[in-house]
């Protein structure tokens, strides 16, 4: 079962909330003998100052000591300290604030606001108020601006309870329920699962990396191994603390939450797949590139284009001829992707696809009937399957109108039918990567094959990836997510 701590430092600062057994002054929380390890702790520490060997900074320190969740943790109220990381990449604050104020702002030149578990008053700024939270994961705290010539923060300060007047005491009593309410809404089974799992999905996307039926499967192989699989969505990021696992199951990217949720999960000692160090070496294939040719891999002959470079773009066409493909860095599902067949059509499409990326990959094509797709996890193969190209296309997807896209067809096969040497050139250019799941594109041309790139997030769609193995493969990947959860648990880093 889990446990709600609320620490305050003394029992006057709770005065004007309603008594609850969820509260304690935080000497009773210091004194408290060590609980049993089995029991889930999530601790609010709302003392007045969080100051290097102070109060609120033991019951931080020893919270994390005890294996208990913590907000804000040691690292947050070290991170608060120091200014330098004030410099938080907040979109357009500049713009922002200048709208926000009356008038434009022309005689304001300092604002604060306070934000309470990452809301504010002023929905003008919420996301202002959401991305600095989760930068710095506080209850309570007052982010500063100050102008010279443009917007920024000056400061990001924790701030005590007892400061509060009674409309903040209000909005902080509000938010506090609805933030604790988000955190343990679903009534969780805990003495049936010895861990919990976080997978990420996206309801809404067009074309995810695991249908509803693969995913319901992912369910039911956790369930079998003693692990519960809890499905959640963009929304969810400080739920994070409930969890010891994180699986994410929407296509990832390096500017987008994906990463943001990896790279809180990783912070928070959580198992997670996709690793952000993963999801920042797959979603680039100017990296891969680089990185598959420095390990002397095989990979289509590539070049770079450089925007407003004509004379490099005459180079390449010298050098990779006519067909040749274009492809931003990006892409993903073969979006994103261009063949051209004359120089007219290059300067055309590379115009377009210069508004996205200022490199563009430039490549030999390869003809091929199908691509294979060999699947790794912890660099041992995975799956095997052959993705033949949309009928009448040369790729996989053929993207129509509106947001369509068709695929042709596949063959899941045994990973031992699979050629040897497909197989082993997947394994060595993962393992430069990591050791997380990941899915290999190859084309075998003649009998020589090629790394076209490495998907970190892989497909994994019931009835496709899983047609040879069934239920084993879910099986697998949630075999892993246990192995090292256990190897956690059992302080084995390594």
């Amino acid at each position: 079962m889990t446990r709600l701590v609320i620490v305050v430092e003394k029992a006057s600062d709770w005065a004007s909330y309603y008594p609850s057994v969820d509260v304690m002054s935080a000497m009773d929380y210091l004194r408290e003998p060590i609980g049993n390890d089995d029991e889930r702790t999530h601790v609010i520490n709302l003392c007045r100052s969080y100051k290097y060997l102070g109060t609120g900074y033991y019951v931080s320190l020893l919270a994390e000591a005890r294996g208990h969740k913590v907000m804000p943790s040691v690292r947050t109220v070290n991170d608060l300290r120091r200014r330098s990381l004030y410099g938080v990449d907040i979109d357009d604050l500049n713009q922002k604030l200048t709208h926000f104020l009356p008038a434009g702002g022309r005689d304001t030149t300092d604002l604060g606001i306070l934000v309470y578990f990452g809301e504010t008053a002023y929905p003008a700024l919420q996301d202002l108020a959401r991305q600095v939270f989760e930068t710095f994961p506080c209850p309570l705290m007052r982010i500063e601006f100050e102008r010279d010539r443009v917007w920024q923060v000056s400061s990001i300060k924790p701030v005590g309870l007892h400061t509060l007047d009674d409309a903040q005491e209000d909005a902080f009593a509000e938010e506090l329920d609805r933030f604790s309410r988000k955190l343990w809404r679903k009534p969780r089974a805990r003495k049936l699962y010895r861990y919990d799992i976080a997978m990420l999905v996206d309801t809404k996307e067009m074309m995810p990396p695991s249908n509803r039926k693969a995913l319901k499967a992912f369910v039911a192989a956790g369930k079998q191994l003693g692990i519960e699989v809890d499905m959640i969505g963009k929304n969810d990021y400080q739920r994070l603390a409930e969890y010891d696992g994180l699986f994410i199951r929407e296509t990832t990217a390096s500017d987008n939450h994906t990463y943001r949720f990896a790279h809180r999960a990783e912070k928070e000692g959580m198992v997670v797949m996709d690793d952000p160090t993963s999801i920042l070496r797959c979603t680039n294939k100017i990296f891969l590139n680089d990185l598959m040719v420095s390990r002397k891999l095989a990979v289509p002959r590539t070049e770079i284009l450089y925007r407003d470079d004509a004379k490099g773009m005459k180079e390449v066409v010298a050098k990779l001829g006519f067909p040749l493909v274009l492809k931003i860095p990006d892409g993903s599902f073969s979006r994103g992707v261009v063949k051209v067949q004359s120089e007219e059509a290059l300067g055309k499409a590379a115009g377009e696809l210069f508004q996205h990326s200022a490199l563009l990959l430039a490549q030999e094509y390869l003809y091929t009937e199908f691509d294979w797709r060999i699947g790794v996890l912890n660099h041992e193969p995975l799956f095997a399957c052959k993705y033949y190209m949309s009928r009448g296309h040369w790729q996989i997807y053929n993207h129509g109108a509106k947001g369509t896209a068709k695929s042709g067809g596949f063959e899941t096969i045994a990973v031992n039918d699979a050629p040897a040497d497909v197989v082993k050139l997947a394994l060595k250019a993962t393992q430069p990567i990591g050791d997380g799941l990941y899915g290999v594109d190859l084309k075998q041309v003649g009998n020589k094959p090629v790394v076209i790139e490495v998907n970190d997030n892989p497909s994994i769609d019931a009835g496709v990836e899983d047609a040879h193995l069934g239920d084993a493969l879910y099986l697998q990947i949630m075999g892993e997510f246990l192995r090292r959860m256990e190897r956690k648990r059992q302080g084995i880093t390594s």
